[in-house]
């Protein structure tokens, strides 16, 4: 197929750049549309070439942020439309940023940006039939003509590799943004149960709540965490390396009953066991004891009995990073994508 991809995010943006190697993969041509960064203001200039491309297309695909692209591309061609919608504008405003409450006017505004580029698609992808039967709740659609397809990760970087250790102590991997969904706060304060146990954390990363969580480890009087600046990609794989365990998310926010989240795909992708909170999302693709390992949200004494529950048995441990990994070759990887994407675009373009 001839695919025009046009995203609101530049080409170095991780779904953007490993979308556009899945199918490329697959041996697809891939017209790309894209900015130059994430700023709104590049749009009417990657719409005009997308306009002029679309004609020699088999298909359209958009990709994140696509709840402007996709009504725009339905303007200015018929060719089918698959959006790739990857985040809610719902989710992410509501949710995430509390830019709006549940029921307000801003939120069915925001419901209604989603809603519209669905409708104006000829299918749209989501990450988990959880999130997709969400969307069709506050949406208030059908949701007949949504796919589910699994997060994937660079599986160029992130695969199985030596442990390099650092450190004789038993040692816990954490990254990501330091946001109430992710639950950093948990974290600490289950690292102060296991201070006396022989567990060193590594935390990596900045955020919306570093500062909070900076002010809560100096009131633990916190020695077992080390707090690591974020670091390209290639040096993410190598310090999840490092570690015996990686963690996922712990917070209890609505936001957090719907993600699988990257940072849970990295760990499994890396052979990694991986401990994170229970959601129906993760259920989907992942099980408790066998290849992840459950805890309830916001509950730092669960989280530490789970850390010292694998520390005390190595043969659980490989197990669930061994089962994990299967699981993440069955569906994480970038050649997996690339199989669900095209299925996709095959049966979008039977449609048509």
């Amino acid at each position: 197929m001839k695919i025009l991809y046009i995203a609101g995010r530049e080409e170095s943006y991780s779904r953007t750049r490993i979308v556009i190697r899945a199918l490329e993969l697959r041996g697809h041509q891939v017209v790309k549309c894209l900015p130059a960064d994430k700023s709104f203001k590049h749009y009417p200039r990657i719409l005009w070439r997308a306009m002029l491309a679309a004609p020699s297309c088999d298909i359209v695909l958009t990709g994140f942020y696509g709840q402007l692209l996709t009504p725009a591309m339905r303007l200015l061609t018929w060719k089918p439309i698959v959006f790739d919608m990857y985040i809610t504008t719902y989710d992410t405003m509501v949710f995430d940023r509390q830019k709006a409450k549940p029921g307000s006017i801003m939120a069915k505004v925001y419901a209604w940006a989603d809603w519209l580029s669905y409708k104006c698609a000829s299918l749209s992808i989501l990450d988990s039939d959880h999130v997709i039967q969400h969307f069709g709740t506050y949406a208030r659609t059908s949701t007949d003509r949504m796919r589910r397809l699994f997060l994937a990760v660079d599986d160029s970087v992130i695969h199985p590799r030596p442990m390099l250790r650092t450190t004789d102590e038993f040692l816990v991997h954490f990254h990501g943004e330091f946001i109430p969904f992710h639950g950093v706060r948990h974290i600490l304060h289950a690292a102060k149960l296991l201070e006396s146990e022989g567990v060193q954390f590594q935390i990596v990363g900045r955020g919306l709540t570093f500062e909070q969580d900076m002010a809560l480890m100096k009131e633990l009087d916190l020695h077992n965490v080390r707090i690591l600046d974020p670091v390209p990609y290639a040096g993410l794989a190598t310090l999840m390396a490092e570690a015996d365990i990686c963690l996922g998310i712990f917070g209890d926010n609505d936001r957090a009953e719907l993600v699988i989240t990257n940072k849970a795909n990295e760990a499994i992708g890396m052979g990694k066991p991986l401990i994170t909170r229970r959601n129906a999302p993760v259920q989907e693709l992942l099980t408790h004891g066998e290849s992840a390992y459950f805890v309830e949200p916001a509950d730092p004494r669960a989280l530490a009995d789970a850390i010292l529950h694998l520390k005390n048995d190595p043969e659980l441990r490989e197990r669930i990073a061994k089962n994990g990994h299967a699981r993440f070759q069955e569906y994480g990887t970038v050649e997996k994508l690339g199989e669900g994407l095209e299925r996709i675009l095959v049966e979008a373009i039977g449609q048509a």
